[in-house]
């Protein structure tokens, strides 16, 4: 029997919690889940990881249950558990290191803020503009993520094919450009790309999942 009281029981298991996403492979992982269902081999694939490695790395996340396994066929797919809850984690836990991490502090400045000097525009600020019409929304994520869900009325035009279907985007609209999440450096590449071709270009202050976190409406 253990010898622990309750309040120290319980923080052993948030402890084996914290230790689950103390890896910068597994929150790359729980970013790529937060987009939509995945099999090992994609994610693998998208961190650059063995599938080997990348199995073990998600039995870690199953044990503290932040991700589960679904058997499709010969393949394994992988989703988040409370998948709500795991995107406010991360969100949490990056605000955090924005205040806390000089590192983190260095890369938003040297990159974020040099690459794209125009402050991001908020979930709110975005909602305002798409009642009245004003924008375009481009989504610069992968097809599949995008298949997966986005945002109501966005165009979906990949990073690595931006520049040959350039055409698609409006002449004289605002584009609000958005990917995975805060961190993720697509749609900073594709607004930077596109203000060379003389467009007018913001980047959502956060991604896909949080504005589905947030319990606004996407599209599938």
């Amino acid at each position: 029997m253990s010898s622990l009281g309750p309040k120290q029981q319980i923080f052993v298991s948030l402890a084996e919690i914290a230790q689950a996403i103390s890896h910068a492979h597994r929150l790359e992982i729980l970013e790529h889940l937060a987009q939509g269902e995945r099999s090992v081999e994609e994610l693998a694939d998208r961190v650059s990881l063995s599938v080997a490695n990348t199995s073990r790395h998600l039995q870690i996340l199953r044990r503290v249950r932040l991700a589960e396994p679904r058997r499709d066929g010969k393949r394994m797919l992988y989703s988040l558990v409370g998948e709500t809850d795991v995107i406010t984690l991360l969100t949490v836990l990056g605000r955090i290191g924005e205040r806390n991490m000089a590192e983190i502090q260095i890369v938003m400045a040297s990159y974020f803020r040099t690459r794209d000097t125009l402050e991001p525009i908020s979930r709110d600020e975005l909602l305002a503009r798409m009642s009245h019409g004003r924008v375009t929304l481009l989504d610069v994520r992968p097809e599949d993520e995008f298949a997966q869900g986005h945002l109501p009325g966005a165009v979906n035009i990949p990073l690595a094919v931006l520049e040959q279907q350039v055409a698609r985007l409006p002449q004289g609209q605002q584009i609000i450009a958005y990917c995975r999440g805060p961190y993720c450096v697509l749609s900073v590449e594709a607004a930077a790309q596109l203000r060379t071709l003389g467009f007018e270009v913001r980047r959502l202050a956060d991604g896909y999942p949080e504005w589905k976190a947030a319990g606004l409406p996407v599209e599938i």
